[in-house]
């Protein structure tokens, strides 16, 4: 008798495991949501309108979470990194590699310091990311 409720025991735990794991998993929409390519189309703190920071090209962000990397282009230089991040919070201070070229404009320093200054992130309507400080928007973005 002591061996069948033993193996209920160990039965029963192991179940209660499993359900566990995979409520873990599910919690991390937020993570996989950020995955793919996303375009700026939004920076705060320049005084200079969007367009003239970034006249040709706008910065891109991808984000592959499987392989937990970031890469993207400045408008005008390519970088790539390390992806720290969860379901809400993310961190670029982290120092990542970027090509030198010189680039005209304030457009780059600007993305580059933004970068660095988000905490938090929040996608709506599965199309749209924004990259905030404390609940601030300083950054927003739309899913290619």
């Amino acid at each position: 008798m002591k061996r069948l409720m033993l193996f209920a025991l160990v039965i029963t735990s192991s179940l209660a495991a499993c359900t566990t794991m995979k409520s873990g998993a599910i919690e991390n929409g937020g993570l996989s949501q950020l995955g793919g390519t996303w375009e700026l189309t939004y920076i705060s703190g320049p005084r200079i309108a969007f367009n003239g920071l970034y006249p040709g090209k706008k910065p891109i962000i991808k984000f592959d979470v499987a392989e937990k990397r970031f890469s993207g282009n400045t408008s005008c230089n390519s970088f790539s990194g390390q992806l720290i991040a969860d379901d809400t919070t993310i961190n670029f201070t982290k120092p990542f590699m970027m090509t030198k070229m010189a680039c005209p404009g304030e457009g780059e320093t600007t993305f580059v310091e933004m970068l660095k200054k988000a905490s938090t992130y929040a996608i709506t309507s599965d199309s749209t990311l924004n990259f905030m400080m404390g609940d601030i928007a300083i950054m927003r973005f739309t899913k290619k």
